[in-house]
């Protein structure tokens, strides 16, 4: 018996079963990517049935909604994340590619010096006065910095392209997309408000609303209440600012490289470890596929169909992105840190409207 008992304890025990490893899950992103698709089918249905609703402004909407209803959330929050995470950054990506394809240096250089000028002068202000209030206040992590990008260049595409290169926390990313789209939406209603009173005629209000509001689609809702001219006048001076996410993004790489170079130097003496992650790009690729199709749409090679196809492809791809980055909101959180978010948004809100305002007065 003694024998026996030894050599069962000298039995090395059997391999686990399959049954004990973790759960994973099934499908990988696929239940997320159709979630994503859903919510864009129900977006799109938004904005047909109220035109004056952006689909991106929809899709952000909808995605915080969905992380929040009692039979849906537990859905988001679980197996559906992988893939709501990977619309969040590679469909944006794509998404902000293409949207090169909106912008040919022959309709930049149309508008004229001073105008690049004053929108140069405009996003400089804006950034920098948002980025330093953030930081005054107390905001968390990466917040002042994409809060500061998404006002001064082209909202959530803008915040998504430099969330990359800065590795910003999800959430960070989530909190200040839904921030810069609830004040985009809201300019959508009030801007139109103040086009008479602020003595502007019909193109320098165009000019006001593409220097001063936040998203593409947001610039278009609100300009088109002034007529075709303005509306012109607004997507080109829009789409000057987005021309500006390159060298933004291309800044940001640099920073994050000095910081970590820094860190790195300094961990030794003070017994802390490096930061990990590999050093970012100086110009990410989609950056760069950016570029490259502000290129091909300045050669004016690609015909009128194709442009339109890549144009609608752009907003599906960009809605996917904003509904997966609306589904990371957690409201809780955000209620936490909801007063300074919001003085901070209303400050910068203010500082835009107001430097674009002076730039437009003084240009035309």
């Amino acid at each position: 018996m003694a024998l026996t008992t030894a050599r069962t304890n000298s039995t090395p025990p059997p391999p686990p079963s399959p049954t004990s490893a973790p759960p994973r899950p099934a499908s990988g992103a696929l239940p997320g990517l159709a979630t994503a698709a859903a919510g864009v089918a129900v977006a799109w249905a938004v904005h047909l049935l109220v035109p004056a609703v952006p689909m991106l402004t929809a899709a952000v909407v909808l995605g915080i909604a969905a992380a929040h209803a009692p039979g849906v959330r537990a859905w988001v929050r679980g197996a559906a994340r992988p893939g709501l995470t990977l619309a969040g950054k590679r469909l944006m990506r794509i998404g902000v590619v293409l949207l090169g394809l909106k912008l040919g240096l022959d309709d930049v250089l149309g508008l004229g010096w001073a105008t690049v000028a004053m929108v140069i002068a405009v996003v400089a202000a804006t950034f920098a006065g948002t980025l330093w209030l953030g930081r005054r206040l107390g905001l968390r992590g990466d917040q002042p910095l994409l809060i500061a990008t998404g006002y001064s260049i082209c909202g959530a595409s803008a915040i998504g392209a430099v969330s990359e290169v800065s590795g910003s926390d999800e959430e960070d990313v989530a909190t200040s997309v839904a921030l810069v789209t609830l004040c985009g939406t809201l300019a959508i209603a009030v801007l139109p408000l103040l086009h008479h009173p602020l003595g502007l005629d019909d193109a320098q209000f165009g000019r006001w609303v593409g220097a001063g509001v936040h998203d593409v689609g947001q610039v278009v809702a609100t300009a088109q209440t002034a007529g075709p001219a303005a509306l012109t006048d607004a997507v080109l001076v829009k789409l000057m600012r987005v021309a500006l996410l390159a060298p933004l993004v291309a800044a940001v790489a640099v920073s994050v490289r000095q910081r970590r170079r820094a860190a790195a130097q300094a961990a030794p003496s003070e017994n802390q470890a490096v930061p990990s992650g590999k050093r970012p790009p100086l110009v990410p690729l989609f950056v760069l596929g950016f570029l490259a199709m502000v290129g091909v749409r300045t050669t004016g090679w690609v015909p009128a169909a194709g442009l339109d196809l890549a144009a609608h492809a752009q907003e599906l791809l960009l809605a996917a992105a904003l509904f997966g980055l609306g589904s990371a909101v957690h409201l809780p959180s955000l209620v936490r840190t909801g007063g300074r978010v919001a003085a901070l948004g209303l400050c910068s809100w203010v500082v835009i409207a107001g430097a674009s305002y002076g730039g437009v007065l003084l240009t035309t």
